[in-house]
């Protein structure tokens, strides 16, 4: 028997709690049980947003609040700024192309976080720039952005809006939506929300909405101004995903009980000791500065083929990580700590990550990442009852 752990970067865990909520019986979706139900993880989304505005709920992937995110408030012709910095930066500049939008690119490193007065010189040499897109966390490589210095940038400029990728950030670590001026803030259902793929969520501020009244694109089943307005009336204008609703209903419960503060401590503790037995172990992380407390992107060894690591977590031990992306490909192998995670899915990745590395040859002394994480993993449980 293999037992399979699931530690990529999403889909995440489900806990058995939010997979029983999915199983209860389906409800139709313009029932009045559905829109009480739609009306209360509508509040409680508020909450997790950090934000008074309505929270836009669509059924689709992570990519299809990115692709509304474009279409609703940017025309054919207008000017976006992108931060790419990762195959998600890249996304962004993908999509805005795709809609006709000119696109000016800032190409960041990858395994870098923007510097935010790049943004601020590209904005003052382009002041028609309406929008600027950037991940909170670009988790192709591992590295977080600073969106709290980037909105100082951008609001000041009244006709731009700064629209935030974080799918792999909301619910991991500290995101104030309304207190730092992020605009739009997108994120899906199969990363820190712990529920399976197939539901993203947009914040919109009242500065976009204003800009989405005047954007003159196709957008048809991604039209943010005709979703809202039936969610203002706890409804969908398409068909929801019910069983999924259910399961968010039981997701957010969960994290009100464990409280915002406690779910962020608990992801920095999470990663702080996945990163340092990485390097117990003598590996080398991928990021240079600002790592996402997502997830943790490591170096390959030189001689290691970081593909191999990744298959044969899978085959030989069940566990289900990630490798590189693009030119990454081979040269770095990535694992998840968000979500619905504890302090033995650390224990158990890095023990793995060192019988893998052993098995394929490299010389690293078993138990060394191990022994590393569990100090500080202890230093920073609950006191004995």
């Amino acid at each position: 028997m293999l037992k399979r752990y699931l530690l990529a970067p999403g889909p995440t865990p489900v806990p058995p709690e939010v997979m029983l909520a999915m199983a209860r019986p389906i409800i139709h979706h313009r029932a009045p049980e559905f829109a009480e139900l739609f009306g209360k993880v509508r509040e409680d989304l508020k909450w997790l947003f950090q934000t008074r505005n309505d929270v836009l709920i669509l059924a689709s992937s992570g990519t299809g609040g990115m692709e509304g995110s474009v279409a609703s408030f940017l025309s054919p012709g207008d000017k976006a700024l992108v931060v790419n910095g990762g195959k998600f930066g890249e996304r962004w500049g993908k999509l805005c192309k795709t809609f006709g939008v000119q696109v000016t690119e800032i190409k960041v490193e990858w395994g870098r976080a923007v510097a935010p007065q790049m943004v601020a010189d590209a904005l003052k040499k382009d002041p028609a720039i309406k929008a600027v897109y950037v991940q909170a966390s670009e988790t192709s490589t591992g590295v977080a952005h600073d969106t709290k210095a980037l909105a100082e940038v951008v609001k000041p400029h009244e006709g731009t809006i700064l629209v935030v990728d974080a799918i792999t950030a909301l619910g991991v670590f500290d995101i104030k939506t309304d207190a730092w001026g992020l605009d739009v803030v997108v994120t899906g259902s199969q990363k820190a929300l712990m529920l399976p793929p197939g539901l993203a969520f947009v914040s919109v501020s009242e500065k976009a909405w204003q800009m989405a009244d005047k954007a003159k694109n196709g957008a048809f089943y991604f039209n943010f101004k005709k979703e809202r307005e039936s969610q203002i009336k706890n409804q969908t204008a398409w068909t929801p995903a019910v069983s999924m609703v259910l399961g968010l209903q039981e997701v957010l419960r969960m994290l009100k009980a464990e409280g915002l503060e406690s779910v962020f401590a608990r992801h920095a503790r999470l990663a702080h000791a996945m990163r340092e037995g990485v390097k117990a172990a003598g590996l080398s992380l991928f990021p240079k500065e600002s790592p996402s407390d997502a997830l943790t992107a490591i170096a390959a060894p030189a001689e290691v083929d970081g593909q191999a690591i990744y298959k044969n977590l899978r085959v030989q031990y069940g566990i289900t990580a990630a490798g590189g992306q693009d030119h990454l490909k081979g040269k770095i192998f990535r694992v998840s700590h968000m979500g619905y995670m504890d302090t033995f899915d650390v224990i158990t990745t890095l023990a793995a990550i060192e019988m893998v590395l052993k098995g394929l040859g490299h010389p690293v002394k078993l138990g060394s990442g191990v022994a590393k994480a569990q100090e500080l993993l202890m230093a920073k449980a609950c006191p004995p009852a």
